[in-house]
């Protein structure tokens, strides 16, 4: 069974979902385009955006061998995240509808 970590993107201070959701979408969008073997290692995404003090905050599941990479290019992209913590492991089967959606590859 594979491992995976919760990769947490935040919103700038103040930001609003619209343009958070922009910003997260052109994230993933050059990913998907220019890092293909990264993308495939991210198997879901939480469906509604959270409360993270006074920012927004994203889940996504990401298999544990790719967060290295994913964090490069988040620095790369000047997108903020909460540290990883390899320590906190989840399986697949922890991120389910309707709280879940299953990013298809």
């Amino acid at each position: 069974m594979d491992d995976y970590l919760y990769l947490i993107l935040l919103s700038r201070t103040g930001e609003s979902e619209a343009p958070f959701k922009d910003r997260l979408s052109a994230f993933w969008t050059h990913v998907l385009r220019e890092h293909l073997e990264d993308f495939q290692k991210v198997y879901a995404e939480k469906t509604a955006f959270e409360r993270h003090g006074d920012r927004l905050s994203r889940t996504y599941l990401v298999e544990e061998d790719a967060t290295a990479n994913l964090v490069k290019r988040l620095r790369e992209k000047g997108m903020e995240f909460e540290p990883i913590d390899p320590a906190d492991v989840y399986s697949k089967y922890e991120a389910s509808p309707p709280d879940w959606f299953w990013i298809e590859h």
